[in-house]
């Protein structure tokens, strides 16, 4: 009982955990017009909160190697109630990108530190407990922009104060479930953080072969959402509305998947749906009716969005005690790292008069050649963790 109390504090700090790395894709008109500033600019202030997010996941991972995981999880939610108060203060634009840098910071941390937290809690169930986790993580996510919409009838800082006292308050409630609950001791044996990312470097290289690029691309693609559909012709009101259908279809989307992951071998799971998400988000860019349009938005909101417990779980379970946190911190920094970059990398495209449709459709031609080749290698046995 007192691990299930702790697990619902997990799901209350994890989103706003999320939250406070979503809230600025729905600012980013705002930002562009209070600040004066380019598409680009705006997509660098999101690009600094996931980077910020990459940043210290591996020294979180050295970390866990020398302070149980449930500490570090609460440090990290300290840390995000006073970096949301240092973005909501910010006068300039170089004050705002440091905020949402460090509250990028604080989510790395956590997830870094929840996740085998989360799969030793629960060993014999990591793909349903990742999937309940993610879709409380998600929830925030479908909730962000009508969140932020409300608040702007005050002034767009009180999302961001928001953030602050209500991570203030669930880590509070976090320390106490922690120190009621009969920890697990799994993690006590991964003690060597370099040796122990080195000896899973095949697993880890594998895992960023199959969902590095689909992340990539889909940073890009949530982040200008609302600027993408107004280019195909539908209304502010309405490109918000489906950017919260791509979030809300996330929500299921965790949840079963979390189970199938526990059912399917990893591997070919993860391949399928990234395979699926190409050929959804290629879909996206032929289609310009409200109904197709609004269709396809959740069709590839709930494939995305399915890849995320199901690689988690693929190397939470994977991974051996010893090599867990150390391992899974070095997997999730590259991983991290490599989607904070999309963003940024549309937004230059964009201002170099590049359509969204056609930068999209040539992203997914380009993951479909990746799933090809990938299939390949799976099928002759080449791949670690196919078994």
């Amino acid at each position: 009982m007192t691990r299930a109390r702790l697990f619902a504090s997990l799901c209350g700090l994890v989103f706003f955990i999320n939250l406070a790395r979503v809230v600025f894709a729905p600012l980013l008109d705002v930002f562009i017009g209070e600040f004066a500033i380019g598409e680009a600019t705006a997509g660098l202030i999101v690009t600094l909160a996931w980077l910020g997010s990459a940043s210290l996941r591996l020294p979180t991972g050295w970390l866990l190697t020398r302070l149980p995981r449930h500490q570090v999880v609460l440090g990290s939610g300290t840390f995000l109630a006073v970096s949301s108060g240092i973005a909501a203060s910010a006068t300039t634009v170089p004050h705002l990108m440091a905020g949402a840098f460090l509250m990028g910071v604080a989510s790395g941390v956590y997830f870094v530190s929840a996740n085998p937290l989360l799969s030793e809690l629960f060993p014999s169930r990591v793909g349903r407990v990742v999937g309940i986790h993610g879709a409380a993580s998600q929830i925030a996510a479908v909730i962000a922009a009508p969140f932020v919409a409300l608040t702007l009838f005050v002034s767009w800082r009180l999302s961001l104060w928001a953030i602050a006292v209500g991570t203030a308050l669930i880590t509070l409630y976090t320390w106490i479930a922690a120190k009621n609950t009969d920890l697990p001791t799994a993690g006590q044996a991964d003690r060597d953080f370099v040796a122990g990312a080195l000896s899973e470097w095949r697993l880890i290289l594998t895992s960023l072969a199959i969902v590095g690029a689909p992340v990539f691309v889909w940073q890009g693609v949530f982040n200008f959402y609302e600027l993408y559909m107004q280019s195909k012709g539908l209304s502010d009101g309405m490109a918000g509305l489906l950017l919260t259908v791509v979030f809300a279809a996330g929500v299921p989307a965790f949840y079963f998947s979390g189970d199938l992951a526990d059912r399917f071998p990893h591997v070919p799971y993860l391949l399928g749906v990234v395979g699926a998400f190409a050929a959804s988000l290629f879909a996206l860019t032929l289609v310009e009716g409200l109904l197709a349009l609004v269709v396809l938005t959740a069709v590839v909101g709930f494939i995305i969005h399915a890849l995320f417990p199901a690689t988690d779980t693929f190397l939470l379970e994977t991974l051996p005690d010893s090599t867990r946190g150390s391992a899974y911190a070095v997997f999730s920094s590259v991983w991290m790292l490599s989607q904070s970059l999309g963003s940024s990398a549309l937004g230059v495209l964009l201002e170099r008069g590049y359509g969204y449709d056609a930068v999209f459709g040539s992203a997914a031609l380009c993951l479909v050649a990746l799933v090809v080749v990938l299939v390949g290698l799976e099928r002759t046995g080449r791949l670690p963790g196919t078994a």
